[in-house]
C-alpha cells in the first residue's frame, strides 16, 4: 500500500518504521526532515501535501490540534493534496470537535477519515504492541487493517462515527492519568508513614490490582524515572483540557479532571513539563513535604 506518515516524533518514527518493515511504500513528512534518516527507502516530502499526493492511505501522528489543523488544511496540507477515494488515519489523540470537522472535510472532498488513535508508550510502538481504537467508514476502516496489524496488536472497531474513537481515547488518558494522580498521592502518605513505595507497589498490585498499567507507572514514580520521558507531561495537561472540553460539550462534570489540570500546571510551573507525565505524581510528593524530581536545566540565557 502507498503511505504517506505524518510526524516523526517518538511514537510516530517507530509506527512509521514498522510500516516501512511490512513491506508498504513509505513517503514521509516531518517539521524536522533528519528525524527521517533512519527510514531507509523511505520518499521525504518537502511538505504534508507532497507526501499525501499520490498516497491510498494518510496516517498523522502529531502532538494535538493545532498540528493536525495546519498539516491538513494548512497551505500544501494533506486535504487539498489527497486523491479522491483515498483514506486519512488520523493517530493523534485530539479533540472530538476537530475530529467531526475532519471526517465532515475529507467527506467533501471525496476521500474518507478513521480516527484510530492508541494506546501504549514508544516501547509498545517500536515492538509494534500497541492497542488502536478505530472509528470511521467500515470500509475504510477494513482497508486500513493491514496498516494496523503492523503497528499494533489488536484494533478494536467503534463504529462509523470517528469521534467516537476520539471520544474513548480522551477517556482512556483519563484514566490514566487519574490512577497516576493517585499512585502520587499514595505514595505521598506511606512515605511519610517510613514505608517503602516499591513495597507498597509489591502488595498492592500483586495482591489487589495485578494490573501492568500499576506495575509499569507505580515503579517509574518509585524509581522516579521520569526522563527521557515517554510521554510528556505538557501533553498530559493537553489531554486533561481534551476531557474538560468533552465534558463541557455534554454537561459532564469531571471535578478530578479539573484538580488534574491545576497539577499539572503547578508541574509546568516547577519546570517539569518535557519530563515523563508520571512526573506529576511529584506534586503530592512535594506537598507533602518531600523531594521530588529534579526539574530540567534552563536553556541558558541569551
Amino acid at each position: 500500500m502507498r503511505v504517506a506518515f505524518i510526524g516523526l516524533g517518538s511514537m510516530g518514527l517507530a509506527m512509521a518504521d514498522n510500516l516501512r518493515r511490512a513491506g508498504h511504500a513509505l513517503s514521509v513528512y516531518n517539521r524536522t526532515p533528519g528525524r527521517a534518516e533512519t527510514l531507509s527507502g523511505a520518499r521525504v516530502a518537502a511538505t504534508p501535501g507532497e507526501a499525501a499526493a499520490d498516497a491510498e492511505a494518510v496516517v498523522s501522528m502529531l502532538a494535538d490540534d493545532t498540528a493536525v489543523e495546519t498539516t491538513v488544511f494548512g497551505s500544501e496540507g494533506v486535504l487539498e493534496s489527497l486523491p479522491p477515494g483515498a483514506v486519512h488515519v488520523g493517530m493523534t489523540t485530539m479533540s472530538h470537535g476537530l475530529t467531526g470537522r475532519l471526517a465532515r472535510a475529507h467527506t467533501d472532498r471525496g476521500q474518507a477519515f478513521v480516527a484510530a488513535p492508541v494506546f501504549g508508550r514508544p516501547k509498545a510502538a517500536r515492538a509494534a504492541k500497541l492497542w488502536i481504537v478505530a472509528a470511521g467508514p467500515g470500509a475504510a476502516v477494513d482497508r486500513c487493517r493491514p496498516l494496523f496489524e503492523a503497528m499494533g496488536q489488536g484494533v478494536e472497531y467503534l463504529g462509523e462515527d470517528p469521534a467516537q474513537a476520539a471520544v474513548l481515547k480522551i477517556a482512556g488518558n483519563f484514566l490514566l492519568a487519574s490512577m497516576i494522580e493517585t499512585l502520587g498521592e499514595a505514595y505521598a502518605l506511606v512515605r511519610r508513614h517510613d514505608l517503602e513505595p516499591a513495597r507498597f507497589l509489591e502488595i498492592v498490585n500483586g495482591r489487589l490490582f495485578r494490573s501492568p498499567v500499576y506495575e509499569n507507572y507505580g515503579k517509574i514514580i518509585a524509581e522516579a524515572r521520569f526522563d527521557p520521558p515517554g510521554f510528556k507531561l505538557r501533553h498530559g495537561l493537553k489531554d486533561t483540557r481534551l476531557a474538560l472540553e468533552a465534558g463541557d460539550a455534554v454537561h459532564t462534570p469531571l471535578p478530578i479532571a479539573s484538580l488534574l489540570r491545576d497539577h499539572y500546571l503547578e508541574a509546568l510551573a516547577r519546570g517539569w513539563g518535557e519530563l515523563d507525565w508520571s512526573a506529576v505524581a511529584a506534586v503530592s510528593a512535594t506537598a507533602a513535604g518531600l523531594e521530588g524530581p529534579t526539574p530540567p536545566a534552563p536553556p541558558p540565557a541569551r
